[in-house]
């Protein structure tokens, strides 16, 4: 009990333990592919930038970023 899921952004008040920022070829592919295990879309930003924010099914954040 008392879990409370960390917050983006502005997460490192509310718990925050780490972020990780996954490499991927195809962003569009990764992107479909984290929603299908449960993940959420905290923020795309404009068309054709190579990163997205995500959040865990827990609520933790983490970005996948195009190489």
């Amino acid at each position: 009990g008392g879990y409370i899921a960390p917050r983006w952004p502005g997460a490192g008040s509310d718990g925050q333990q780490f972020h990780l920022d996954l490499t991927v070829a195809d962003l569009d592919a990764a992107h479909e592919g984290v929603l299908k295990l449960g993940a959420t879309l905290l923020d795309a930003g404009e068309p054709g930038r190579s990163w997205r924010v995500y959040a865990d099914p827990a609520g933790h954040p983490f970005c996948l970023c195009a190489c």
